[in-house]
């Protein structure tokens, strides 16, 4: 009820309550005593009695009152006021505790928030300050080199509008008031295959991009395209953005198609003369080498992208039913490799020119898979286009924006042509052959690797006194046909990399080796590698070398180190390398932090730091490498706190406890 009410008030009235409380008991007591005595006489007595009790009550409270408020009421609110001053506008003076000095150890403890607040508040704008400058830097670093990427780049939102390009952006579009942020990127490219190839990623939500031609509006200029679609963490928009990296390839594309031209009328004219010509001449050996050379080259300098048959199937029914013209698509569910705007708009100029020459009921579907090709049959009721009619068809341009380039064009690039085949009663069917898609090996997406303080990091002459956080470590393990060095062999190794006191989890080295001898099952059932998942692999020699080189200029890192550089030295003599890098222990960096009595097994150090190796990776190359590295980086800065900061001392400190390692093994 008086929670709204000031400190000093509250205190006021509360010896107000006491006065006016004290004085009342004392005139009840008074007036019982009065009636008790009853003696009329002595009521003046009773009532002076009172009126000194109550004026004495009175002043002792005033007294008190004063004191306390002068002495904790008052310097409780001005010490809250410093303390809310140096909360608020970042006043940095101490306090003075003078004014506090009855309120015990308040005015100390209150100094000592307020320092310890300004101390805070100046070391978090000093890191900000740091961090700011550092991010100002890598952005002005990333700008430099996104300056001078030879390609023009585009960084789009979901909504087609520019948030980002680069100088030769504008050298690619030219110098047209369309270019700028913000602006709509329909202002300078027409975006049938940009909204095209958007949807299509957007659908299937994959990270890879894809190749497309667009063409400028100004001056029709034909551009190869790269979109990657820019998924990022706490985005606000339900699409994604995405970026494009152009380049202008419609002169080299031009000079490819005429000389494709070219080639295919003098192999034609060759071929027509040939039956003319004796067996054994040997224009029949060199048109056969030809033909087949050619063949094999026809659909590499148009810039094609992996396409599912159901996304370039729906892409011509939407464009078409714009047009009022249905048609059925029956495509089976294969990845075709084409460019799909330009497919797209081959069938759509075939199928609108068809059904102006009595086409009806027009139908997309498959007339046969092979291996790698798959024929495409365009198929309509009524009366069959002539050869005549088609090539027509094929010469017209595709699209207003690109003049010089036809139906024909398209099937040139893609190394195939149309053939008019009866497709069932009163059917007929323009079909033509694209290739599938091969399986993708390489599922890796592309990333950009960095680390600028990289830039400001200098190692000192003597390598042993370089702080821990500024080498470059290799983390390996390898897995073995057995337990001994002098006989077994290895059988897999892996490493990663730990770079600048970071895991660089991408830069990794994993590879099966043939150990040129069987494997043990009992060795098998540790780490799961089969004489059959080593056949092929590389030799121990091979894998040993390039294991030399992914780690030439590191620290290696090991868990109980002398096992495995026991099978890695025995062979240096082979491989014409020796590993004379230094060698870390994280058995060892364990029993430093942790006492020899300790348990440090690999398992045991993961749990003590809160690593998790997914069990499928257990007792695997890489899983271990993994987990050894993220132990090792965590171990840096405790090292480093328990006087061991460089090399050197690392190094020496691993002497006291040698014989550890000569128990593990």
């Amino acid at each position: 009820m008086f929670s709204h009410l000031s400190l000093r008030l509250r205190i006021f009235l509360f010896f107000a309550l006491l006065a006016v409380g004290g004085s009342a008991l004392v005139i009840a007591g008074l007036t019982l005593g009065y009636v008790r005595l009853g003696e009329d006489h002595a009521l003046s007595s009773f009532v002076i009695a009172g009126v000194v009790a109550v004026l004495a009550i009175f002043g002792l409270s005033t007294w008190v009152w004063v004191l306390f408020d002068e002495n904790v009421a008052r310097p409780v609110e001005r010490l809250a006021a410093e303390m809310r001053a140096r909360a608020h506008s970042e006043v940095e003076a101490g306090i003075d505790q003078r004014t506090a000095r009855y309120l015990g150890d308040l005015a100390p403890a209150a100094a000592a928030v307020a320092s310890n607040l300004t101390e805070t508040r100046n070391a978090m704008a000093l890191a900000v300050g740091r961090e700011t400058a550092r991010l100002t830097s890598e952005k002005t670093r990333l700008e430099t080199l996104l300056a001078e990427v030879p390609d023009g780049v585009l960084f789009c939102t979901p909504s087609h509008s520019i948030a980002l390009y680069n100088g030769h952006a504008r050298d690619i579009l030219g110098e047209t008031e369309a270019l700028g942020l913000g602006r709509p990127v329909t202002g300078l490219l027409r975006m049938a295959p940009i909204r095209q190839a958007y949807d299509r990623l957007a659908e299937s939500g994959h990270e890879e991009g894809t190749d497309i031609l667009v063409t400028t509006r100004s001056n029709a200029r034909l551009l190869e395209a790269r979109m990657r679609l820019l998924w990022l963490e706490g985005q606000e928009t339900d699409r994604p953005g995405y970026v494009l990296l152009l380049r202008d390839v419609g002169d080299s594309l031009r000079i490819q198609a005429e000389r494709s031209h070219l080639l295919t009328r003098m192999v034609d004219g060759v071929a027509a003369a040939l039956p003319d010509l004796p067996k054994g001449h040997p224009l029949h050996a060199l048109m056969q080498e030809v033909t087949a050379r050619k063949a094999a080259t026809d659909t590499l300098w148009w810039p094609m992208e992996e396409l599912r048959a159901s996304d370039l199937a729906a892409g011509l029914v939407a464009r078409l039913g714009r047009k009022d013209v249905p048609l059925d698509s029956a495509l089976e569910d294969m990845t075709l490799r084409c460019d799909g705007f330009a497919i797209t708009r081959m069938l759509e100029r075939l199928t609108l020119d068809w059904s102006g020459h009595g086409g009806r009921a027009f139908r997309l579907t498959q007339a046969s898979i092979a291996a790698d090709m798959a024929i495409l049959s365009l198929e309509a009721e009524g009366d069959s286009p002539d050869d005549a009619a088609v090539r027509s068809w094929l010469s017209d341009p595709l699209s207003p924006g690109i003049a010089g380039f036809a139906g024909s064009d398209v099937l040139l690039c893609h190394g195939t042509e149309i053939r008019i085949e009866p497709a069932g009663p009163g059917r007929h069917a323009l079909r033509f052959a694209l290739p599938l898609a091969m399986p993708r090996t390489d599922t890796k997406t592309r990333t950009v690797m960095y680390d600028f303080d990289l830039l400001n990091a200098a190692l000192p002459d003597d390598l042993a006194q370089a702080p821990l956080k500024s080498l470059s470590f290799v983390i390996f393990d390898t897995e073995t046909t057995g337990l001994n060095p002098q006989v077994d062999e290895v059988c897999q190794i892996a490493a990663v990399r730990v770079v600048n006191g970071k895991l660089v989890a991408q830069e990794r080295f994993d590879m099966l080796v043939n150990p040129g001898r069987k494997i043990p099952a009992a060795s098998t059932e540790v780490h799961h590698i089969t004489n059959e998942m080593v056949a092929d692999a590389p030799g121990v020699a091979e894998a040993l070398g390039r294991f030399h080189t992914f780690a030439d200029g590191c620290v290696l890192v090991a868990h109980n180190a002398p096992f495995d550089m026991a099978f890695l030295r025995r062979r240096e003599r082979e491989i014409g390398k020796r590993f004379d890098q230094p060698i870390l222990d994280t058995v060892l960096c364990s029993a430093i932090l942790y006492g020899q009595s300790a348990e440090h097994t690999l398992d045991a150090l993961c749990a003590r730091l809160e690593i998790t190796i997914p069990e499928a990776d257990r007792h695997t190359a890489i899983g271990d490498a993994l987990g050894t590295a993220e132990a090792f980086r965590k171990m840096i800065p405790m090292l480093s706190a328990t006087g061991q900061p460089d090399l050197g001392s690392l190094i020496a400190a691993f002497d006291q406890h040698a014989r550890l390692i000569e128990h593990l093994n």
